[in-house]
């Protein structure tokens, strides 16, 4: 069926260094020429130090844009790497358009907790009919840190509302290691409780997939188990804004992706999230 002109974003966080990456870097690769984003999010992305990093290597490969931001805090993911300091972590940003501008802001802890080096991403990206505001993050893992989560909401949308505006609405991707009736999923989205930064409302794609397909992200249970067939938590997300004047933005429908082996590998941890926004009413 013809759904008129659309943008597909794409979320996905990709399991950083672990398992056999080499492998699963290709199953990535192989997963995204299937899926064709126009605009991705990344989280856990790799970056060696003065090398490689795993997000202009996709980019080189699909023939896409690329920013990263690299956490200004490595130690836990070092220790978690057998201790080597040489690869560090981020989140990215692919886009097939021209990116016309960056930046990105520091997500703060709170008292009492670590401080895991969490950053947020925004790329303006020149779509047609653009341009597009998007952002990418991944959020404080642990299951008691919902107090963190809430302050780098906070700080997330104040900094999506300095930069939003223009015809298409904010797009905010990422891995937020919260479900969606969590305190800081609701005030991130701002429209069943106050929004987190005055007149900021984002509506979940998920709200547009088919419910009868599922929707669950990642294996609750088990960090560093597959359990895409099981009942796994949806804690990664598409946030839209509402329409543009012209329907700009408006969420077509939404879906899970990358949640079956590639040649028997599962390409991460986590199955992504891809959603098709309208450029126009139609």
């Amino acid at each position: 069926m013809d759904i008129g002109p659309s943008v597909r974003v794409m979320t996905w966080n990709l399991w950083w260094r672990f398992g056999d990456w080499r492998r699963r870097r290709e199953a990535i690769v192989r997963t995204l020429a299937d899926e064709r984003p126009d605009v991705l999010g990344l989280q856990e992305v790799w970056a060696q130090d003065g090398g490689e990093n795993l997000a202009g290597w996709l980019a080189e490969r699909l023939g896409m844009h690329w920013v990263f931001s690299r956490s200004p805090v490595q130690e836990r993911w070092h220790a978690r790497n057998g201790g080597d300091t040489a690869v560090d972590v981020g989140v990215a940003v692919l886009s097939r358009h021209p990116v016309l501008e960056t930046a990105e802001r520091r997500l703060p802890t709170a008292p009492g907790f670590r401080d895991d080096g969490k950053t947020a991403l925004h790329a303006l990206v020149d779509i047609p009919g653009g341009p597009l505001p998007f952002f990418t993050t991944h959020l404080n893992p642990g299951s008691g840190e919902s107090a963190v989560r809430c302050a780098q909401v906070r700080e997330l949308a104040a900094f999506v509302a300095e930069r939003a505006g223009g015809p298409f609405p904010p797009v905010v991707t990422g891995d937020f290691n919260a479900e969606p009736d969590f305190d800081e999923m609701r005030l991130l989205c701002g429209y069943k409780t106050a929004p987190a930064a005055p007149g900021l409302v984002l509506l979940d794609a998920w709200r547009f997939a088919d419910p009868t397909l599922p929707q669950g992200t990642w294996d609750v249970a088990h960090e560093d188990a597959v359990g895409f067939g099981l009942l796994p938590s949806c804690v990664d997300y598409v946030l839209v804004g509402p329409p543009g004047p012209d329907g700009q933005g408006r969420i077509r429908g939404a879906r899970r992706a990358a949640a079956v082996p590639v040649d028997g590998v599962h390409a991460s941890d986590h199955a992504a999230v891809v959603a098709d926004l309208a450029l126009s009413h139609g």
